[in-house]
């Protein structure tokens, strides 16, 4: 008799249990709108983690609705916005894999870029986010010349470049002050090879001419002194080389007879 009572207490306990776990969910379901809507308005009062939630839950409960695809990026959005990076990456991957054809897919090229772009770190440290962030935009440029994104992202990848060339000019300066010249010398060729459009060159010129005199290679300082001087007449830096050589290189570089090739590339021609 007992065993009997406790069996039906169970069945009365397990439907009761189902009961209200099929009420819970009947609770819990809201229209797709309605969602959305709460999402729209926590983005709007900047409760970002709750609207990052809001739209990922009209995914949930609604992923076949007209209102599913725009949360998947409204989610990464508010994610971005909260300052929570990797979350807004990992969202806008997912985007771009299972909406490659999407009106909105620019867009997501462009937020992901920005995810990396405002993680840019002082050039003392590591640049990491530095290099994905430029690998993004350049993404962004090559597949989307036209969009309307574009122009920003080419603004802000010559600034990503200007970034990464002065880490490399102030590694540069850390060799040549500690008399690791060889070393010093790579670093100033690296940005006038690879960022040559960037502010840091004529000082990467100047920096390689002070290296050359230091280890007594003079013509090729008197070689780099005339490209820099041709490429940036009146420039500081050009000044400062020229006070470093001795008065026949000068005399050299005043007569300008063409005795040299004086472009860039032309100290990268012997590879």
């Amino acid at each position: 008799m007992p065993s009997k009572f406790l069996l039906s207490l169970a069945v009365v306990l397990l439907l009761a249990a189902c009961g209200s776990s099929d009420d819970k969910q009947y609770k819990d379901a809201e229209d797709a709108d309605v969602l959305y809507n709460k999402a729209a308005r926590a983005l709007d009062e900047k409760n970002y983690v709750e609207a990052t939630q809001y739209f990922e839950e009209v995914e949930r409960q609604h992923p076949y609705s007209q209102w599913a695809t725009q949360s998947q990026l409204m989610a990464a959005f508010a994610s971005y916005q909260g300052q929570r990076y990797d979350e807004a990456v990992l969202a806008l991957d997912r985007f771009v894999e299972l909406h490659p054809g999407h009106k909105d897919v620019v867009y997501a090229h462009y937020l992901r870029a920005l995810s990396f772009y405002e993680q840019i770190s002082d050039v003392r440290r590591d640049q990491a986010m530095t290099q994905e962030a430029l690998n993004s935009m350049e993404t962004l440029i090559r597949r989307f010349p036209e969009s309307r994104y574009t122009r920003d992202a080419k603004l802000k990848r010559d600034l990503t470049l200007d970034h990464l060339a002065g880490k490399e000019m102030e590694v540069g300066r850390y060799y040549l002050g500690r008399n690791n010249v060889n070393a010093a010398i790579n670093r100033f060729r690296v940005v006038i090879r690879d960022y040559q459009t960037t502010t840091h060159t004529p000082e990467a010129l100047h920096r390689l001419v002070e290296a050359y005199l230091v280890i007594g290679l003079k013509q090729e300082a008197l070689r780099v002194a005339a490209v820099l001087g041709h490429n940036y007449p009146g420039n500081k830096w050009y000044k400062r080389s020229y006070g470093l050589l001795d008065p026949e290189a000068r005399k050299s570089l005043d007569d300008d007879r063409g005795w040299v090739d004086k472009t860039v590339e032309s100290l990268f021609g012997s590879g």
